[in-house]
């Protein structure tokens, strides 16, 4: 208790305290994502498209009477509650004004309910995409920029269908995320008429999976769809399956599309193919061209993290607070119509409308629209691995 009281304290120093003309001279942002464990491929993109966001807000000096906007990164380790609790306590004693992350799913659900209700802090997430988030009572504190899993679901088993795929079998992550992906993915098939003729649960971290493939090639289908993470147990069944010959194709959602997957399988990897939160159009383009090769703006959750952290000081500048009990009410009217549309590099345009009483209608990189209860309304990018790549092949 005397750790949360502190912690409370700590925030609402940042909200009210340490202000000169009525604003905070510096606005703290916690980054809180897998820097280690199994998408930590993932997670340095991500950092550096909300940093770029909180860069370049500082830059237009717009924000909250020129105040200069910190990240502060934190491990969330991706699969380790304790880790990320511990490092979302350390981002309030910091006195951080809002959480982007976690990002995934398990570690999301665990930092909301131990540290951001308790402290009464906004999180919103680029990439934690569970059902279960979107019913969890959150006291209007959680937000994501990325669609939840019940939409892949549905997408997924529409390519599976147009691709002529009569049945899978089907392995996921031991965890919230794997678990929700997986029921969503089976519902949706089963739906749209295909066959799951095996769900199976698999554990990260092993060095061996051939127990594993050997259950799911027993029950056979069309392809193997592998709802796991693509820098630990989910390439390992990958590898399993292809050195038993069990499987030549493998379905790929969320969690298993990057870069380092293709690198780690090799070329037998060519021909598998499915699906991440993504969107086409004038919003990516232009954060790409911003980007310039400092970093892959386009990899999994980036357009995502950018997107969050723009959000955050957007609302914070319609709430003319950096206190989240002010601010958190205006973060869907800063992301959704009316207003004029806003994108990549037009951060300091917006601020400068909001504060002067005119309305904005943030699009971003990733055609932000929440909706529901903080919910993303999201596309998707539908991927193929062509020549050791992943190449995006069209949108849903």
């Amino acid at each position: 208790m005397k750790k949360m009281l502190m912690a409370t304290t700590a925030a609402a120093l940042v909200a009210t305290g340490a202000m000169a003309d009525g604003h905070a001279k510096e606005v703290k942002l916690g980054v809180l994502f897998g820097f280690t464990g199994p998408i930590e491929s993932l997670t340095g993109p991500m950092s550096a498209g909300a940093e770029m966001a909180m860069n370049e807000v500082t830059e237009s000096g717009m924000f909250m009477d020129g105040a200069k906007v910190t990240s502060i990164r934190a491990d969330s380790g991706c699969i380790d509650n304790g880790m990320a609790v511990a490092s979302g306590e350390r981002l309030i004693a910091d006195g951080v004004a809002g959480i982007i992350g976690a990002d995934c799913s398990g570690v999301t659900g665990a930092v909301l309910q131990n540290v951001a209700i308790p402290n009464g802090m906004v999180m919103i997430s680029p990439s934690a995409t569970s059902p279960g988030l979107t019913t969890m009572e959150d006291n209007g504190l959680f937000f994501r920029t990325s669609p939840s899993d019940a939409r892949e679901g549905e997408v997924m088993a529409e390519i599976l269908q147009e691709r002529g795929v009569k049945s899978i079998a089907l392995t996921y992550t031991n965890n919230d995320y794997g678990k929700g992906l997986a029921d969503a993915i089976e519902s949706s098939f089963k739906a749209v008429g295909g066959e799951v003729t095996i769900v199976a649960a698999h554990e990260d971290g092993k060095a061996d999976y051939s127990a594993e493939v050997g259950a799911l090639a027993s029950a056979g289908g069309d392809l193997l769809v592998v709802a796991g993470y693509l820098d630990q147990g989910g390439a390992g069944i990958i590898k399993s399956a292809l050195d038993a010959g069990a499987w030549e194709q493998f379905g790929l959602p969320g969690g298993m599309i990057g870069e380092n997957l293709p690198k780690t399988i090799g070329p037998d990897l060519d021909g598998s193919y499915g699906q991440i939160a993504g969107s086409e159009g004038n919003g990516i383009d232009t954060l790409v061209s911003m980007v310039d090769g400092a970093f892959d703006a386009t990899s999994p959750y980036t357009p995502e993290a950018y997107d969050a952290a723009a959000l955050f000081l957007l609302a914070m500048q319609a709430a003319n607070s950096t206190d989240p009990a002010e601010y958190k009410e205006q973060i869907l009217n800063v992301a959704n119509a009316p207003g004029e549309k806003i994108y990549p590099g037009e951060l300091g345009k917006a601020l400068e409308m909001i504060k002067n009483g005119e309305e904005v209608d943030y699009v971003g990189a990733s055609a932000v629209e929440l909706i529901g209860p903080g919910e993303s309304a999201g596309t998707y990018r539908m991927i193929e691995v062509k020549g050791g790549k992943n190449e995006t092949i069209g949108f849903k």
